[in-house]
């Protein structure tokens, strides 16, 4: 028995995330039902993380075990899969590989505007003010200082702890009226990047100061957090491996 990595893109806006649910369209179902027909066996992945509905990933990694793989699988899985499904890569890896524990880090991108453009109405969310890209910095920096992101996580989730090690987090100006905000760590928790670029953006319209700002993160409620922004414009850009 092989294992074998998966390297996908995919785009959310077809699917309730990655993980299989009931009654709804998963990234993870349509990849296990694509592979269970083309290997004619029964095989289930197992992914780098959770996405929530609507968020895309530009890399994503999983796994699964086999004896062997049909010939051209990555050309056939692309040609049975929905077209936001993009397979790039499979890989052979030792067999203990696992593509969510060995995971060393995780990068985040989220795209926003400030100036209507109809071209960026499906993957930028737009906001209709301008916004002091240095006081967000300001803020995001302290996020490099911290652990505990519970101000920041969904309420009532599964996670066995609200710590993360963040090692980078910065917005950067892509074009006039175009950012993106991007952010490391080494892991993330539901509703975690959302729920900081929402009130990032309170503190670049400057609703929220830095005091305040410090003040939500130590009051770890989310309910003090600024308001999680859409999915679409959110991907999950990179996952670090030792061995890849």
């Amino acid at each position: 028995m092989t294992r074998y990595f998966i390297q996908l893109a995919f785009n959310g806006k077809d699917f309730h995330g990655w993980q299989i649910q009931d009654n709804a369209v998963s990234v993870q179902e349509e990849l296990n039902k694509g592979l269970s027909l083309l290997q004619r066996t029964e095989l289930k992945v197992t992914g780098c993380g959770r996405t929530d509905t609507g968020v895309n990933a530009s890399q994503f990694f999983a796994h699964f075990d086999a004896e062997s793989l049909v010939d051209n699988l990555v050309y056939k899985l692309n040609g049975v899969l929905p077209d936001s499904i993009v397979i790039e890569n499979i890989m052979a890896l030792h067999p203990e590989a696992h593509s969510r524990f060995d995971a060393t880090a995780r990068t985040y991108e989220y795209f926003f505007h400030t100036k209507l453009n109809p071209f960026l109405t499906d993957f930028s969310y737009y906001i209709s003010a301008d916004l002091n890209i240095d006081l967000m910095n300001e803020a995001a920096s302290k996020l490099l200082a911290i652990t505990d992101f519970t101000s920041f996580s969904k309420l009532h989730s599964d996670a066995y702890t609200n710590n993360c090690d963040v090692s980078f987090a910065k917005v950067t100006d892509l074009n006039k009226g175009q950012y993106k905000f991007t952010i490391t760590a080494d892991r993330f928790l539901r509703n975690m990047v959302r729920a900081i670029v929402g009130t990032l953006i309170d503190v670049g319209r400057g609703r929220v100061s830095q005091e305040d700002f410090q003040k939500i993160i130590e009051s770890k409620n989310r309910q003090n957090a600024g308001k999680s922004v859409d999915g679409s414009a959110l991907f999950l850009a990179k996952i670090e491996y030792p061995f890849i």
